[in-house]
């Protein structure tokens, strides 16, 4: 059974020989291969790279095409800067300072930073389809509305003016499902979906604001005949009711949530991948407790389930921790 055939078969509720490994690698993976952040968020070609070696080298089962948050916010208009070793730097958010949305320009999933990442779809579909699981990428509709405003600006628009929110969010929804469309047009058998400022809403807001878009976005993408991941990093305890009601086939889970709570929350139909602290479990941790706390979160959840960390995996992680957190675990039926 290959990285290909382990993952479709967990997510379709079949056994497998082993838990699949699907970690989220940027600056780390970059670097492995003696490049650096800078080259891998610009240019297609070193993304896939990187994750295509790290896969082999490290042992997992899907490659992602995930760099940072602002390729469609390039798309509204952003200046972005590279850095050579961090995330790329927004200059300035398109709505800053103004709210008339009818002053940004139409994303183009076939042009600038968003074409990149079609193109990375499409080298991994002639590199590796059929041996890797293929994970585009979008940003959720708060994250990307955030971008756009700013996120200051956006967390207080959310209390002070809830109609420009919604409308900025449903254009970004919007912007998503045509990017979601070109990536999985392009190959992508899975989408990620990363609405990260959402864990710092009330569930009140989250559940009247931006649930209802998060699901118009993940029920447009599977009716794509894609797959979902949704990544919420940081706690989202008080969200995951609302969670709960997404046509999601992936929860990632951060090392502050409960995973028995989570797999409550979520049912047993979706898989939940998580949940070891990214920098104090696996940057700083030793090999064996590496692999006793996902033997733990494994036993905690049950089937479905796949490894992963709460987030990225951190620039400097020891090598033998990260073969450590893609050991093999028996996947017990």
């Amino acid at each position: 059974m290959n990285s290909y055939e382990r993952y479709m078969q967990v997510m379709q509720g079949k056994p497998a020989d082993i838990v699949p490994r699907i970690p989220i690698l940027m600056r780390f993976a970059a670097e492995y291969i003696g490049s650096n952040y800078g080259a891998f968020a610009s240019d297609y070609r070193v993304l896939v790279e990187a994750n295509l070696r790290c896969a082999k080298d490290f042992g997992m089962d899907q490659v992602s095409a995930i760099s940072d948050p602002y390729r469609e916010t390039h798309g509204f208009g952003a200046e972005i800067q590279y850095q050579r070793d961090g995330v790329p730097k927004c200059l300035r958010p398109p709505l800053e300072g103004t709210k008339d949305i009818t002053s940004l320009p139409r994303p183009n999933p076939q042009a600038g930073r968003m074409l990149d990442r079609v193109n990375a779809i499409r080298a991994y579909k002639e590199q590796a389809q059929g041996e890797y699981s293929i994970l585009g990428w979008i940003e959720g509709p708060a994250a990307e509305a955030a971008d756009v405003r700013g996120v200051s600006a956006f967390l207080v628009d959310l209390i002070d003016d809830q109609p420009f929110c919604e409308t900025l969010m449903d254009l970004c929804v919007e912007v998503a499902i045509e990017f979601a469309r070109a990536q999985i047009e392009a190959g992508a058998d899975t989408i990620g979906i990363g609405d990260a400022i959402a864990s710092q809403v009330s569930p009140r807001l989250y559940n009247r604001l931006i649930q209802p878009r998060e699901q118009r976005l993940v029920q447009a993408i599977r009716d794509m005949g894609a797959y979902v991941r949704l990544h919420i990093c940081g706690n989202i305890t008080h969200l995951l009711p609302g969670i709960a009601g997404l046509p999601i086939n992936i929860l990632d889970v951060d090392y502050m949530v409960d995973m028995k709570a989570a797999r409550a929350a979520v049912g047993t139909d979706v898989v939940i991948a998580g949940n070891i602290d990214p920098a104090g479990g696996v940057l700083y941790g030793r090999p064996q407790v590496i692999r006793e706390t996902m033997q733990a979160a494994y036993q905690a959840v049950g089937n479905r389930y796949m490894v992963c960390a709460g987030c990225e995996i951190p620039s400097g992680t020891p090598h033998e921790n990260l073969k450590a957190l893609c050991e093999l675990i028996p996947y017990c039926a």
